[in-house]
């Protein structure tokens, strides 16, 4: 027998962060938006000045991403965890 999930309550953090993982993606992969030798930034050709500044994006958006999955795990909790949680808490209580 299938087991029901309740629907998510978090469908739109997880669409946020799919955008901001995809741009990452786009942004350093997608060849055409950086074949170019000009604009020249302190002598060195668009291509490879253009890449660079993407490592730090990607940081700030990989950060971000993960910031946002830990609070959607966070706020979902599961009735499982929830049990754990208060037999803890009584086991605390008992001693």
């Amino acid at each position: 027998m299938a087991q029901h999930r309740a629907p998510s309550k978090h469908v739109g953090t997880w669409m946020v962060i799919t955008v901001l993982l995809a741009a990452a993606l786009i942004g350093t992969l997608w060849v055409p938006f950086y074949n170019d030798l000009t604009p020249v930034l302190g002598g060195f050709p668009f291509f490879y000045w253009y890449q660079l500044m993407w490592v730090p994006i990607v940081a700030i958006l990989a950060a971000a991403a993960y910031l946002l999955s830990r609070r959607a795990e966070r706020g979902r909790g599961n009735a499982a965890d929830d049990q754990v949680l208060e037999q803890d808490e009584q086991e605390v209580n008992v001693r």
